[in-house]
C-alpha cells in the first residue's frame, strides 16, 4: 500500500514537472515526506558495518560525506578493502576480488520524486505496469514491501559480494546469496535483519521508527536508510537555487557559463530540468576500464550500460545522465570515474570521440590492487572500435575562457548545508562496530 501511494505520488509529480524547464525553482512538493523517526534509525543504520557480510562496511563506506558523498576515487573497493576514500587498499590478509565495475555515485536529492531511475544503467526503476510498480532485475520478489524506489535502491549493495556481502562461503550472509536465498526465513535478509534486531541498543529507535522490534522486515531496514539518504543529503539550497528565487544574484563568469550550458555547448540538451538531469541514457564514449559488467565466466572487460538492463543494440554504452547537483565536489567523473579533473570531464565530453584517443590512464585515481589488468578493454581494438561506433554527439569545440565560465557555473551548484549534511557522522552506531570517518 506504501509503495501503491508513492507510486501515485510520483505519476502526479511527473506530470506537472516539465523535465526539461531548466530555471524552475525546486519546491517542498518535489520531495516526498519522510518519518523523523525512520531517519534517525537510518542514520545509525547507514553508518553500521552490521548490514555487511562481514561487519567490516557501511553504506557510508562508498558514500561518504567527506567525499560529497562518494568516495573519491573512479572504481571503488569494497569487501576486502581497508580505509577510507583514495586512502583505502586492498587487504593483504583478505585481497578483494575485483574493484566495484562503476563509480560509487552521489546521493543528493534521491528522495524527489523525479529520480525514478536508480544506478548507472537504470536497472530498478519505478514501473506502473509491472507487479507492484517497479521493475528490479529480481523480479516481483524484489518489490514487495518497500516503501519507494530509494528503499529498493538501498538493499542492493548488501546483496553483491564484492561490495557488501563478502566473499563466497566467508560469512552466513553470503553463503545465503550464493545458494539464491534472498527472501523468507534463513535468507539474506532475514539473517541481516535478525543481527540488527537482537542488538538491545537499536530496539529503541526500532520501536520509535516501526513500533516493535520483533517484527522488524528487512523492507523496513531499507525505508528507514531510504529516509535518512533523502533527509540528510536534500540539497536545493545553493546559489544557483538562491538565484532562482530571486533572493541572489550570479557572479558574472557563472552567467556566461549558464547562457553556454544552456546553449551553444548543448549541456542542457541532457542535463535538463530542476536537478540538471533528464533522467534518460545516452552513450558519451566515456573510457572503459576496470573488470566491466558480465557474469563470473564471461572473460570480458566491456560495461554496454543500459543495454544490459534492456537487451536492445541501440542502447549500447548507454548510461544514466547524473544529476550535476554538487558537481564541483563529487569527482572523480563518468560511470567508471575515468577524470578526476571537472575541467579535463568537460573538455573530453564536449568531443568524445577524439577524448578516447587521448585518454591517459595514468590519470586515473584507482587504488593499487595486484595482479589485476584494469586496462583490458582500452588496449583491445576492437573493443575501442565498438565503443566509438556508438557515439553520435558531435564535437563541440569552446575556447578555455569559455570552459572555465561552464565550471564557474556548476559550481553555483554546490550546497554547503547538502554537503555537509543535516545530522552528520554519528559519535557511535548502536553495534559498537568501528565507523568509517
Amino acid at each position: 500500500m506504501r509503495l501503491q501511494r508513492y507510486i501515485c505520488a510520483v505519476a502526479v509529480a511527473l506530470a506537472g514537472a516539465g523535465a526539461g524547464v531548466a530555471q524552475t525553482p525546486v519546491a517542498d512538493s518535489d520531495y516526498m515526506p519522510v518519518d523523523a523517526a525512520q531517519v534517525q534509525l537510518g542514520q545509525m543504520l547507514f553508518y553500521d558495518p552490521i548490514l555487511s557480510g562481514n561487519r567490516n562496511i557501511s553504506c557510508a563506506t562508498c558514500h561518504h560525506p567527506k567525499f560529497a558523498t562518494a568516495d573519491g576515487v573512479a572504481l571503488s573497493l569494497g569487501e576486502g578493502g581497508i580505509g577510507l576514500g583514495p586512502a583505502r587498499r586492498a587487504d593483504p590478509e583478505n585481497m578483494p576480488e575485483q574493484r566495484i565495475p562503476r563509480n560509487a555515485p552521489a546521493l543528493f536529492n534521491l528522495g524527489a520524486y523525479e529520480f525514478t531511475r536508480m544506478f548507472h544503467d537504470g536497472r530498478i526503476e519505478v514501473d506502473r505496469d509491472k507487479p507492484g510498480g517497479l521493475r528490479t532485475p529480481m523480479g516481483a520478489e524484489m518489490t514487495q514491501g518497500f516503501a519507494n524506489l530509494l528503499s529498493a535502491q538501498t538493499m542492493f549493495p548488501v546483496l553483491s559480494a564484492d561490495e557488501m556481502a563478502g566473499h563466497y562461503s566467508e560469512n552466513d550472509v553470503s553463503q545465503a546469496v550464493r545458494q539464491g536465498r534472498i527472501t523468507g526465513p534463513g535468507g539474506a535478509w532475514d539473517l541481516l535483519a535478525q543481527r540488527v534486531v537482537q542488538t538491545p541498543a537499536y530496539q529503541p529507535l526500532i520501536a520509535q521508527a516501526f513500533g516493535d522490534a520483533a517484527t522488524l522486515s528487512f523492507t523496513d531496514i531499507s525505508d528507514a536508510i531510504a529516509a535518512f539518504v533523502a533527509f540528510e543529503w536534500r540539497s536545493d539550497g545553493s546559489l544557483y537555487d538562491a538565484h532562482l528565487r530571486g533572493q541572489a544574484a550570479l557572479p558574472a563568469q557563472a552567467v556566461l557559463g549558464k547562457t553556454l550550458f544552456y546553449g551553444a555547448a548543448g549541456c542542457g540538451t541532457c542535463h535538463a530540468g530542476a536537478f540538471q538531469t533528464d533522467h534518460a541514457f545516452h552513450a558519451m564514449g566515456v573510457a572503459q576500464f576496470g573488470p566491466g559488467k558480465g557474469a563470473r565466466f564471461e572473460s570480458h572487460a566491456r560495461d554496454t550500460g543500459r543495454m544490459r538492463v534492456t537487451g536492445r543494440a541501440q542502447d549500447a554504452y548507454a548510461f544514466r545522465t547524473p544529476s550535476l547537483r554538487n558537481v564541483a565536489q563529487t569527482g572523480p567523473y563518468g560511470h567508471t570515474g575515468s577524470h578526476a579533473d571537472l575541467t579535463g570531464f568537460i573538455t573530453d565530453h564536449l568531443s568524445p570521440r577524439t577524448a578516447l584517443d587521448r585518454f591517459e590512464p595514468a590519470s586515473v585515481a584507482l587504488p593499487d590492487l595486484a595482479d589485476v589488468d584494469d586496462w583490458q578493454h582500452i588496449n583491445d581494438p576492437v573493443e575501442q572500435d565498438a565503443l566509438r561506433a556508438v557515439i553520435t554527439r558531435p564535437a563541440v569545440s569552446l575556447p578555455a575562457a569559455d570552459i572555465a565560465a561552464l565550471v564557474a557555473f556548476l559550481e553555483t551548484l554546490s550546497d554547503p548545508t547538502a554537503l555537509r549534511g543535516r545530522m552528520g557522522v554519528p559519535d557511535a552506531v548502536p553495534s559498537g562496530l568501528p565507523i568509517d570517518r
